[in-house]
């Protein structure tokens, strides 16, 4: 132990100071953005290679865990319980974000008294053309050109349906699968390790990220659209608080500020990138780390970010209302309810990407009220502060769901939960690409796959 612990200590250090850095980097970028507004403007592209870098991970990332907890799963009744107790916890939840965000735009009504401009207009006809199309479109997109291909295509449902059949194949293929899954349990150790060599970048994205966005928006910009935005970010925190905190405290006990405090780095991560895919994979180690089963994890999270669209749903609907509302074009409560069922449906699998929400947001109304579109224009300068909020909001409920599904079928050990969250056992960064690098493979799946005793 004394041999490994000050190896693992230096390793933990380092990393704690790559985050210090991407708090200051963040306030020198918000900084430039509002001193040098035109310079900042122009380094707009090192945070889109940064958020490039890190979306290039995901499908590898989704990939290898869900193969992995799905694979090395003797019985597949497991996998579906845990599967179809989450869907069904996503849909109910999407639900109340859906009806808390109604409730809340309507009492406000912040698009009244707001004048659309010809510029402002053309804007909301281009993000259009980004938007998903039909609800046909969505399902049929759902099913890769190739098995290798979902790992390429940037389409995070088509990553999830191969990854579950290579998953059923190797249950069904039992011990001759074995090498199979050891294979890909390396390969997920390799994906981690080139995920921590981009993440020392993130000092340097974060800063360009801030940098461009204050300088394109700046302070006016934003002035104009204060009600909409802050009553967004309050709506944000009161379901997060009010109805996550509160269920999870009520089932499991567990206080949500611990939790929070736990995943503090990969919030600071989601806000400087504006992408809940950011962190992904850091959520996985994390929550396996806090007592969860690799099993659930590897179900629960990559779902989560294709169907638990909390801060999404949240958004679509706010927006929308405040859009009806600006161009003196309200909506009734039965095409409110219609136009985001829709667009709740449209925007599963981009969850996690950056500006995603403003596209299926065009997209919708173009399909339901067209005559509204010209109103995305409206948003479009705060929409980048508004998508850090829905990205945390997701994420936030994403962490809580596995914490709650793995309460439910009973694959969370509470012990040592408890050491985590009280920070006895602290997470040791060094584990997401150094644990068993130096070891023989294991001799069954059982061994290396499955949640080690502790």
């Amino acid at each position: 132990m004394s041999t490994t612990s000050p190896e693992a200590t230096v390793k933990r250090d380092r990393t704690h100071y790559l985050y210090i850095a991407v708090i200051v980097a963040v306030v020198l970028g918000a900084v430039v953005g509002l001193v040098f507004p035109d310079f900042a403007v122009g380094l707009k592209w090192i945070g889109t290679t940064f958020v490039a870098l890190i979306k290039m991970m995901i499908q590898p990332v989704i990939f290898c865990t869900l193969v992995i907890g799905v694979g090395s799963v003797r019985s597949a009744a497991s996998v579906g319980k845990v599967g179809g107790l989450a869907l069904a916890y996503f849909l109910t939840m999407s639900t109340a974000a859906l009806a808390i965000g109604m409730v809340v735009g309507n009492l406000l009504d912040p698009g009244k008294g707001l004048n659309l401009s010809d510029d402002v207009a053309g804007v909301g006809k281009e993000q259009a053309a980004a938007a998903h199309g039909s609800t046909t479109e969505f399902i049929t997109g759902i099913v890769p050109d190739s098995l290798l291909s979902s790992l390429t295509s940037g389409e995070v449902l088509q990553t999830l349906l191969v990854a579950l059949l290579v998953g059923f194949a190797l249950q069904a293929m039992g011990r001759a699968g074995e090498p199979i899954l050891i294979g890909i349990g390396h390969l997920q150790r390799l994906v981690f390790r080139v995920l921590a060599m981009i993440m020392w970048a993130a000092p340097v994205g974060a800063f360009a990220a801030i940098a461009a966005v204050v300088g394109e928006t700046g302070v006016d910009a934003l002035k104009s659209l204060a009600t909409i935005m802050i009553a967004f970010y309050i709506t944000c925190a009161v379901f997060v608080f009010g109805v996550l905190g509160l269920l999870l405290k009520v089932v499991t006990g567990v206080n949500i500020f611990q939790l929070f405090k736990y995943l503090g780095r990969e919030f600071l991560l989601i806000v400087s990138t504006s992408s809940s895919e950011s962190a992904l994979p850091r959520l996985i180690a994390k929550m396996n780390h806090a007592g969860v089963e690799k099993t659930t994890v590897g179900v629960v999270v990559p779902t989560g970010y294709s169907f638990n669209l909390d801060g999404t749903a949240i958004y679509l609907t706010m927006a929308s209302i405040f859009i009806a509302d600006a161009l003196d074009k309200p909506l009734s409560i039965g095409e409110q309810v219609s136009l985001l069922l829709f667009m709740i449906i449209a925007s599963k699998g981009a969850a996690g990407v950056t500006g995603a929400g403003l596209a299926t947001l065009a997209g919708g109304l173009s399909s339901h009220r067209p005559e509204l579109l010209d109103g995305v224009g409206l948003i479009v300068g705060i929409d980048r502060f508004m998508s850090e909020a829905r990205a945390v909001t997701n994420f936030a409920g994403n962490s809580v769901a596995t914490l709650l599904i793995g309460h439910w079928t009973h694959t969370t050990d509470y012990a040592q939960l408890e050491r985590v969250l009280s920070g006895e056992d602290r997470f040791d960064e060094a584990t997401m690409v150094d644990d068993h690098d130096t070891s023989p493979p294991p001799a069954s799946p059982a061994e290396e796959l499955t949640p080690a005793t502790r």
